[in-house]
């Protein structure tokens, strides 16, 4: 089984593109922090930060809603794609390809007193995803 859930932060905007064909794809990254006490007593925290695909009607949405600081729940799967760089230097990049969404803070045009929690699925794929050869 290959499913990834990770709740944070987005470190930037959501980056829109379109496929040849006309698909949407959002990239952007998450900041999640552990934190935990070492053997002396002190704090320490650690942050990753995982890099995210969403196609479709989720990459739309993530687009027009998802703001850098934005605070997410995101579910997926773990892939790792590779390309040659312009030095002929192969380069390997780990994302997580979003299929579950949940927007955990406020929309943009959502009230104080509005409840927080929208969530997105996307639609299955059925093969209408196509490689580019340009990484983003």
């Amino acid at each position: 089984m290959n499913k990834a859930i990770i709740s944070g932060n987005l470190t930037r905007d959501p980056e829109l593109k379109n496929t040849p064909n006309g698909a949407t794809v959002a990239n952007f990254s998450i900041a999640t922090n552990e934190k935990w006490k070492d053997q002396s007593g002190q704090m320490q925290e650690k942050v990753e930060f995982h890099n995210i695909v969403a196609w479709k009607k989720t990459a739309e949405i993530c687009g027009q809603y998802l703001k850098k600081g934005s605070k997410v729940l995101l579910e997926g799967k773990i892939e790792t794609r590779s390309w040659e760089n312009q030095e002929g230097k192969k380069i390997y990049r780990t994302e997580i390809i979003a299929n579950n969404v949940e927007f955990l803070g406020k929309l943009p045009e959502q009230s104080e007193n509005a409840s927080q929690g929208s969530n997105i699925t996307s639609e299955p794929m059925l093969g209408e995803r196509e490689e580019v050869d340009i990484p983003f």
